[in-house]
């Protein structure tokens, strides 16, 4: 039997509108993700696209796709303000560190691949570096020169960028616009200023540089994922993904590239870009002191989860503003969905009978509800639709059971910890993360047992008693209670702990109090 495939949307650079997305091959994607330049740790701006495209690959995956993704190691070649001509970054951090720049560069990877693994990243099938493309490389610049699409010009390769018509395609740019624009480099061994470098020559003193037919020198940027993503995925392929500042000149020079060396057009059938992140309102910058990197982050207490799930929350087509209260907000929200999924796992296992009337109202609204976060995330990733379903699906249950004045019944328990966990959780990895041990302990073995008694206190109407430990809470652990009637003669009791971090936690009744 044929397997089914949902639709998907996604929104594509080069089409500048919604398409419903159809592999090459059916049921196999491949994708290719720009990766990082390995000359310092990557911040929190660059991780919003790595992590929109673990997104995205998960969320195939969840439609039942195989996928193959390679994301590449930038490290050599990535001169300073993207251009032609200056200092190429790994060099210049070497030389400021006074350090070999193929150290600075393995050592930058294996820090980014670490980052990676915090966040919660699922490791790409390739992760090539360019350093280990260079013959690769250099058969690219040949086969251009070959077809008229490129020239040697002092030990340098250069793209006619006017002989391909349908440059500037994917970012709307017009050539004679980007003649006007700021990134245009003045260099007389050019024949035209649009040119771009494939192949660089080195001078003598250059520490990285290879051995080419024009003289001893080093790849040009755009050619290095042309290079990888040819050879590894084979052109045409399925998608492309990188941050917006990718689109020009990157990713323009790549499509070039691609379809004048092989033919083939389109040579990617999907862009997606990632809109850039904002800090506190503004571009991020070391000057202004809200320049962040993963590192950073953690060390001043915040988890991996925390931080993904913060960057993952609204849609990747919007400019997200980046602050700590976003942070704060992802823990509350990830404490919600754990307590919720904490409960239903523990109700799953009890044995009730389970009346039919309203097992089958329960049923309905939660395939709705599950329904609803599938169409989410294929309407071109949209997080923020598919978070707020989950939220309903579990207020829902919680919170009408309580307002009904009954408890949750193990089958809705059982099918709701099945959706955290095998559907939920499959795209947004949270629910199973490390628990902080001394958070675990602050309520299993400190709060909790006040709680308790002090619920024993309030049902005999000891008012005293029960005020006395609620202060005791508040002095001794930082915690403060907040008692709330519910539906019917049920009382429930919240707390939350008064560190600024963790405000608004919930705890909810069923957590056996």
């Amino acid at each position: 039997m044929k397997k089914e495939f949902p639709t998907i949307f996604l929104y594509n650079t080069l089409t500048g509108e919604k398409n419903p997305f159809k592999p090459l091959k059916e049921g196999e994607v491949k994708m290719y993700s720009c990766g990082p330049t390995v000359y310092d740790f990557a911040h929190i701006g660059n991780f919003r696209s790595f992590l929109v495209s673990d997104l995205l690959v998960r969320v195939l995956k969840y439609a039942g796709y195989k996928v193959t993704k390679a994301q590449n190691i930038t490290d050599v070649g990535h001169l300073v303000a993207d251009s032609d001509d200056g200092e190429d970054k790994i060099l210049k951090k070497a030389r400021l560190e006074k350090k070999d720049p193929f150290a600075i560069a393995r050592a930058f990877e294996d820090a980014f691949v670490a980052d990676e693994k915090v966040l919660r990243i699922l490791p790409p099938e390739f992760r090539p570096r360019a350093t280990d493309f260079i013959p690769e490389q250099i058969a690219l610049a040949e086969k251009l020169i070959q077809e008229g699409y490129a020239y040697e010009a002092n030990g340098s390769v250069y793209f006619r960028t006017k002989k391909f018509k349908t440059y500037g395609t994917l970012s709307g740019n017009k050539l004679e616009d980007v003649m006007a624009g700021a990134r245009v480099e003045v260099n007389s061994e050019k024949e035209d200023p649009l040119d771009f470098a494939l192949w660089k020559r080195a001078e003598e003193n250059h520490l990285m540089q290879w051995n080419s037919p024009w003289g001893r020198g080093f790849p040009g940027w755009h050619a290095e994922c042309s290079a990888m993503s040819a050879k590894l995925l084979g052109l045409p392929f399925d998608i492309h993904t990188g941050g917006e500042d990718n689109i020009f000149p990157h990713h323009e020079c790549e499509i070039a590239q691609n379809e004048c060396s092989s033919g083939v057009s389109p040579s990617v059938r999907y862009w997606l870009h990632v809109k850039h992140l904002l800090v506190d309102g503004k571009k991020m910058s070391k000057s202004q002191g809200n320049f962040f990197t993963i590192r950073d982050l953690i060390e001043k207490g915040w988890k991996g989860e925390e931080i993904r799930f913060a960057l993952l929350k609204s849609h990747y087509k919007t400019e997200f503003n980046f602050s700590e209260q976003r942070l704060e907000e992802a823990r509350s929200n990830i404490r919600k969905i754990r307590d919720a999924y904490k409960i239903f796992k523990k109700v799953s296992q009890e044995e009730r009978e389970t009346p039919l009337s309203l097992d089958q109202k329960f049923e309905d609204t939660f395939k709705n509800q599950k329904n609803h976060f599938k169409r989410a995330l294929f309407d071109d990733l949209n997080v923020p639709q598919a978070l707020s379903d989950v939220y309903e699906m579990i207020d829902f249950t919680i919170k009408g059971a309580e307002a009904m004045g009954s408890d949750i019944l193990p089958e809705e328990a059982t099918r709701l910890a099945d959706f955290l966990e095998n559907d939920f959780d499959s795209v947004f990895d949270v629910l199973k993360g490390e628990e902080n041990p001394e958070e675990q302990e602050l309520f299993s073995k400190k709060v909790q047992p006040y709680i308790r008694e002090r619920l024993k206190f309030r049902a005999e109407k000891n008012w005293e008693e029960a005020d006395r430990i609620r202060d005791l809470l508040l002095n001794k652990f930082n915690v403060e209670l907040k008692d709330e009637k519910a539906q019917g003669d049920k009382e429930k009791t919240v707390w939350q702990e008064k560190t600024g971090k963790a405000a608004g936690t919930e705890f909810y009744p069923y957590l056996d109090i």
